[in-house]
């Protein structure tokens, strides 16, 4: 096994040395003059020059990069010129709230998609199955803003009339401010728990609760739909039947036989959409106010932040990259034959 994980490791370093000279061009190639986005309308020549000067913009793009890769393996991401704040302190005090998140949008999309996927391709053909499928294709066709926002309506703001008791949960935010909260971590739940402070924990759950659910929507449509699939596939195979004819128990058929094999598929979109919640949870922490590494992000893109986005944007490729690690360890944990390979 630990042959297997130095194989995946070293595979890594040509994939992140092209992913910096990509990253490095195409945040250049965006349209817009950084400088003058960031100065706004103080943006003089003179001004205008001396950023540029500042950090470097009006070097030869080759240059750019080397400086650039030389602070990268000193461990210096570089310093936003829109706040002043370093990119590694910045994304090290923004990223256990985009973890968090991703992970209880993760988990809801896990408890409910194997279940469900698995359910339905026992009553194929069914109405349970048609509701399912049915389901699925409505949680990737509805956008993710669209569905935070009803959420938002539905469960925290109030509908009119008696409908509206159904608003109990918060709006925004990732913590009700009136708690003195200690936060060591920065992962508010964590925190809650490690600090006894078990108000300050349970309100931080039931901040997750409804930005989870929508960043979730569209993992859990897509893990019920690959695990239907994948569920069906190894019901038909001749090892299940041969299982059945024997008599061995379902719960024994259903564990050693149809789940272990029917998982590798599904080991593989978990993996994926890890990595896609990670990176693509701009909208949610938008519409709920969490304060995560998507809305920061947002924030860099519309002001041309050269700085933070490619500091964040390696960092999230990197993320992304170790949990696909994960994912492979997970297959040759399920498929020992795999660790070969």
């Amino acid at each position: 096994m630990l042959r297997f994980i130095v194989r995946r490791l070293l595979l890594m370093v040509p994939v992140f040395f092209g992913l910096s000279v990509l990253l490095f061009v195409w945040v250049r190639a965006l349209p817009g003059d950084p400088a003058r986005s960031l100065l706004g309308e103080k943006a003089t020549p003179e001004l205008v020059a001396r950023l540029n000067a500042a950090y470097g913009f009006d070097k030869p793009l080759l240059e750019q990069y080397v400086t650039y890769t030389g602070k990268l393996l000193q461990g210096d991401f570089g310093t936003s010129p829109r706040t002043g704040q370093p990119v590694l302190g910045t994304f090290l005090d923004r990223f256990p709230a985009t973890v968090e998140l991703s992970i209880a949008a993760l988990l809801f999309a896990i408890a409910l998609g194997i279940p469900l996927g698995y359910a339905a391709a026992k009553r194929s053909g069914g109405v349970f199955d048609f509701l399912a499928v049915g389901g699925s294709l409505l949680g990737v066709v509805v956008p993710v803003f669209v569905l935070a926002y009803l959420l938002k309506i539905v469960f925290a703001v109030g509908l009119p009339g008696q409908l509206g008791a159904l608003a109990f949960l918060p709006a925004s935010g990732r913590q009700d401010p009136r708690i003195d909260a200690t936060h060591i971590t920065n992962f508010y739940v964590l925190d809650g728990l490690i600090t006894r402070e078990f108000d300050a924990s349970w309100d931080a759950v039931l901040h997750l609760i409804l930005p989870a659910i929508a960043l979730g929507s569209i993992p859990l449509a897509i893990i019920v739909r690959m695990t239907r699939a994948s569920v069906l596939e190894v019901l038909n195979e001749d090892y299940v039947r041969t299982a059945n004819a024997k008599g061995l128990a379902a719960s024994l058929i259903t564990r050693r036989h149809v789940l272990r094999n029917a998982m590798l598929p599904v080991l593989t979109t978990i993996g994926l959409q890890t990595g896609a919640l990670l990176a693509g949870a701009v909208l949610t922490e938008s519409v709920f106010a969490f304060n995560g590494i998507g809305s920061y992000l947002f924030d860099a893109i519309s002001s041309l932040d050269f700085v933070v986005l490619q500091g964040f944007i390696l960092f999230i490729a990197v993320v992304y990259a170790l949990v696909n690690l994960v994912v492979d360890i997970g297959y040759g944990v399920v498929d020992p034959r795999l660790r070969t390979q």
